[in-house]
């Protein structure tokens, strides 16, 4: 059995390690449930069970988690969502800062938009549409927000689904706000993608464009291009940007730093 922390035994890591082994054993947990086991405030366990989740060890079920099924997420994706995840979460949270209540918006299924989906929970009477599993599973707890998945076919490598259905669904929206993600910013080619089946359809789906890319993407390329810069009506990174590459952005669009 696991033993409660002590208030001086065992730091963040011991604790994160005690917290998936309770929820491998027990299956599911509440938050509550971990906040009493190891007497630790339930913002605290959040914070250990946001970083699981990140790492692809645990699925986030409303007020609580699950233990992840062996494979639920590709490695790749599980990583990729790691690199640069405090720019991420900067961004996540700057991007949500956007959305009022009561606005429709479209997430797309990049590792930025998870955390966009992260900060998102928070806000009433919102309605996400997405392809993305992983926003989903950031979304499963909240009250305030209605999760609409566009049914497709399901990717591993990216946790998320594609396909005719997801063009079917996005060709009839026209939402608010749509978000969505990059693999490079080429100053000569534009926003670009490793990803060749994320549809065009994504910029058409909403009133308002954001794109949301850490700093260490901005002047590199990939092989699809997606859309010229000019395009996006907002682009959200983080501090990490060149002063150049930032004054470079901003005689192209409108360009907000998160902090």
């Amino acid at each position: 059995m696991v033993q409660p922390n002590s208030s001086n035994s065992g730091g963040s890591i011991d604790r994160k390690d005690k917290v998936l082994l309770f929820i491998k054993e027990a299956g599911t947990a509440s938050i509550s449930q971990m906040a009493s086991k190891f007497d630790v405030s339930e913002m605290t366990v959040r914070r250990v069970v946001h970083k699981l989740a990140d790492s692809g060890l645990v699925i986030r079920t409303p007020g609580g988690a699950m233990a992840a099924p062996s494979g639920s997420m590709e490695k790749s994706f599980v990583e990729r969502s790691a690199r640069m995840a405090s720019a991420k979460d900067a961004i996540g949270r700057q991007a949500a800062s956007l959305v009022r209540d009561g606005d429709t918006v479209v997430l797309d299924s990049g590792t930025t938009t998870r955390y966009v989906a992260r900060y998102v929970a928070s806000r009433s009477n919102v309605t996400v549409i997405t392809t993305s599993l992983a926003a989903l599973e950031e979304l499963a707890g909240s009250t305030g927000v209605q999760v609409r998945l566009t049914g497709g076919i399901y990717r591993r490598s990216s946790h998320d689904l594609s396909g005719n259905s997801v063009v079917d669904v996005l060709g009839g929206l026209y939402a608010d706000k749509v978000f969505f993600g990059a693999a490079a910013i080429s100053f000569s080619k534009g926003v670009m993608n490793f990803d060749a089946e994320m549809p065009s359809v994504f910029l058409r789906a909403g009133r308002e464009r954001i794109l949301v890319i850490d700093s260490s993407k901005i002047g590199k390329e990939a092989p699809y291009r997606l859309c010229a810069v000019e395009k996006c009506d907002t682009v959200i990174t983080d501090k990490g940007i060149k002063a150049a590459d930032l004054g470079r952005l901003r005689r192209l669009t409108k360009v907000v730093v998160a902090e």
